[in-house]
């Protein structure tokens, strides 16, 4: 352990930064520490240059960094897992490992650039820290893009609507730049005019882009579609397995029932896997839920599985399906959810099949890209739980034609971690991202309505059995960011590229 042992000093700062990014995202959600959270980490790096093994230094530093940052702000995955295996710390313990070895590839490179190239930490932090954001959430089997630093300001969505010009990334690169600029202010602070000019550029940023999201929350026109109701069953991570399943299918459908008969919407959802099986075993479910919604004349969205046969066995899916009014599925096919959580639905690196026999944990079979639905009300696509978190589904779904976003999950594996209250943060940037209105079921909360400016609404507690009804709004709004994508990610990746290139090639 002696060779990751840190000055007091270093750990001093390690702390104090991991502090302020769990300050920074939810439940806490403050809006200061988004902006000073990776100032220690600046720090880290000025210091590490000065040590005579400065690589050695900035590794460990970097390092801990990672693993006490992420440690704290994921510490609901023990949680989370424990309901799928007594392994679960060890999941947990393999997460945050490999994102503090992303965190100290981050700073060794840092200092490694800076020294070679004599460029400084303003132009090669933001850019570093934005392309490991970008290559945590594209690392195949276990990409895992939760909670970007710039989803730590989606409380305040006046200050994040130009998300939709430079996405959450963007976001990201712009919270990093000004984080750099204080860091180095402080440092430069008995060079009155340098640290000024670094000082006053984070304040003129913040105002331009304030100046921005009031002129969008001002201008931008919101377009009604139509009321939707959000059915929140409040069911235990494990009695839904155990408890009698045609009740629940009952008290769901009484459920819907009731809102349906109070607030007329239009379109009504269930949340994810609200039906406790398959409608190929349970072929009277689907018949009375078919029932239900020619009965009361609303489309449906529940959230069920799904298994299709294949050679040798079956696939099986986390799925959503669509009902029409008359009670007809929709002519597209359910929608199978694409981007399963690691471990949980799928083991990473290994066939799934492996585990056909152990339902709900590893062995799930990513879906297709999803349809865009199309009913009286709207256009709308569909995102299964933590698919919120991944920006290019609802990009695809505007692309399309979507109107609207419904958002199904099943958070009650998280129980009252801090995790339930980060999960729909993703949504505040889908939203602007797309401009469009999202409806989110979730089985024990949080369930609520995001508008196409990332205001949340009808928002609903944790672990309560409710319905709510809310006006979900679309816009004509086709932005810059569903054209583009990701484009400040990829150049993050390009500038990295670049960075480390010049470096090589460069006599130190």
């Amino acid at each position: 352990m002696r060779a990751l042992a840190l000055p007091r000093r270093d750990v001093l700062l390690v702390a104090a930064g991991s502090l302020l990014l769990v300050l920074a995202y939810p439940p806490f959600h403050l809006f200061v520490p988004s902006f000073v959270c990776l100032v220690p980490a600046v720090w880290l790096i000025v210091g590490g240059e000065a040590d005579p093994r400065p690589l050695k230094r900035l590794l460990v530093q970097g390092f801990w960094f990672g693993l006490l940052s992420n440690g704290l702000v994921l510490y609901w995955m023990v949680v989370a897992l424990w309901h799928f295996t007594p392994l679960s710390a060890l999941g947990y313990a393999a997460t945050i490992a490999i994102l503090a070895l992303w965190s100290a590839g981050l700073f060794a490179a840092a200092g490694w650039v800076r020294r070679r190239t004599g460029l400084g930490l303003l132009v090669i932090f933001p850019i570093l820290w934005t392309a490991v954001e970008w290559g945590v959430g594209h690392q195949g089997d276990i990409r895992f893009p939760w909670l970007g630093l710039g989803t730590s300001l989606t409380r305040f969505p006046v200050v994040v609507q130009i998300a939709d010009l430079v996405g959450a990334r963007g976001v990201t690169f712009l919270l990093a730049l000004a984080n750099t600029a204080l860091a180095l202010a402080w440092l430069a602070r008995r060079e009155r005019a340098r640290a000024v000019r670094l000082a006053g550029g984070v304040l003129v940023g913040l105002a331009l882009a304030l100046v921005y999201g009031a002129a969008r929350v001002r201008t931008l026109a919101l377009k009604p579609i139509g009321q939707v109701a959000v059915i929140q069953p409040n069911v235990g991570f494990d009695e839904k397995w155990r408890a009698d399943k045609d009740s629940l299918v009952s008290e769901l459908l009484r459920l819907s029932t009731d809102v349906i008969r109070e607030t007329e919407p239009r379109l009504a959802i269930w949340p994810e896997a609200a039906v406790p099986g398959y409608f190929l075993n349970h072929p009277d479910w689907e018949s009375r839920i078919q029932a239900h919604a020619a009965e009361t004349g609303v489309p449906l969205v529940v959230g069920a599985l799904d298994a299709r046969e294949r050679p040798g066995g079956w696939d099986y899916y986390n799925a959503a399906f669509v009902y029409h009014a008359d009670g007809r599925r929709a002519p597209e096919p359910p929608y199978r959810k694409n981007y399963l959580v690691p471990i949980v639905e799928r083991v990473p690196f290994v066939n799934p099949r492996w585990f056909d026999q152990l339902q709900w944990f590893g062995g799930a079979a990513p879906g297709e890209p999803g349809p865009v639905y199309r009913l009286p009300l709207g256009a709308f696509g569909i995102l299964i739980c933590y698919e919120s978190a991944f920006e290019d589904l609802p990009r695809r779904y505007r692309r399309l034609g979507a109107d609207f976003l419904v958002n199904v999950t099943n958070d009650a594996w998280y129980g009252r971690t801090s995790a339930a209250y980060q999960h729909p943060a993703h949504l505040v940037m889908r939203a602007i991202e797309t401009r469009m209105g999202i409806a989110r079921a979730a089985n024990d909360g949080v369930s609520e309505f995001v508008d196409p400016l990332g205001r949340e609404h009808l928002r609903t507690g944790k672990e309560v059995q409710t319905t709510e009804a809310g006006e979900v709004f679309t816009t004509d709004a086709r932005t810059v960011y569903v054209v583009l994508g990701d484009w400040v990610g990829w150049l993050s990746l390009v500038g990295t590229l670049a960075l480390v290139g010049a470096a090589w090639w460069r006599k130190p």
